[in-house]
């Protein structure tokens, strides 16, 4: 029988595929009985990442965060298992608002105790809430109600309250003019102000991304310590962000082992 975590990301594969498929043949495909498939589906549902209609599981929409998680889930499920490996027990860090930053939250719950979470993310806030190991501050500010996310200038007034070594971003594209980039002006100037507490700003994205770019350059400068994507980044990627000093670690299979 497979693991639970493979058939979260097999059904996930699946439903990409089809958007909508019925628990039997979600059965069939997974080689597994229904009821395993639907305790299965109910985990998957209260984690946002499909919704359930009867005898059917349907996709979630990408119009929200909770959408977007299911997508390429089994490469973030990577990137976030290795960026858990750079926090120990008992540390203080920063994340920002993203699916890959989310999943990292969730698999900081699994794996460390005592550590302290401060975001602008109201989606992860309430992601992790169950975990009474966890401290977790909500810096103030704007909501977005599609990113479920603070921004404004009272998330730089709240963030000067700290400081930290680690502080974990997503990002919507990248391009060797411009470096990293975001979609949304006051999520990205909210970036810019948490960064500015940091000792080091680490990205957690998909290869794809560096495909693609935002119309909003972060503006990072130097802030960018390491880059934490899958293994299909390219080379020429990898040589350009090495030579701007900063470290690409790739997720490989061995980052999900216990």
């Amino acid at each position: 029988m497979r693991r639970k975590e493979d058939r979260t990301s097999r059904i996930l594969e699946l439903l990409v595929k089809g958007k909508k498929l019925e628990v039997a043949e979600l059965s069939e495909h997974l080689g597994v009985s229904q009821v395993t498939v639907r305790k299965d589906l109910d985990a998957m549902e209260a984690q946002g990442l499909i919704t359930r209609e009867h005898g059917f599981a349907v996709l979630s929409g990408t119009d929200d965060i909770k959408g977007r998680l299911a997508w390429h889930y089994e490469e973030k499920r990577k990137i976030a298992r290795c960026a858990a490996d750079l926090v120990e027990d008992g540390d203080t860090i920063m994340i920002e608002s993203g699916s890959c930053c989310a999943l990292l939250a969730q698999t900081l719950t699994e794996l460390r105790r005592g550590v302290t979470i401060i975001t602008n993310s109201a989606f992860i806030a309430d992601y992790i809430r169950k975990s009474s190991d966890f401290q977790i501050v909500l810096l103030g500010g704007i909501y977005q109600q599609d990113a479920q996310v603070m921004v404004g200038p009272m998330v730089r007034q709240c963030a000067e309250n700290f400081w930290v070594d680690r502080f974990f971003i997503g990002v919507d594209g990248w391009s060797a003019r411009t470096g990293f980039t975001n979609q949304d002006q006051m999520r990205a100037q909210a970036v810019r102000d948490m960064a500015r507490q940091a000792d080091q700003v680490i990205v957690l994205t998909e290869s794809d991304k560096f495909t693609r770019h935002g119309t909003v350059p972060l503006n990072l400068k130097d802030r960018v310590s390491t880059v934490i994507t899958d293994q299909s980044i390219g080379e020429d990627v990898r040589e350009e962000l090495n030579q701007q000093g900063i470290e690409v670690l790739t997720a490989a299979s061995f980052y999900l082992s216990p």
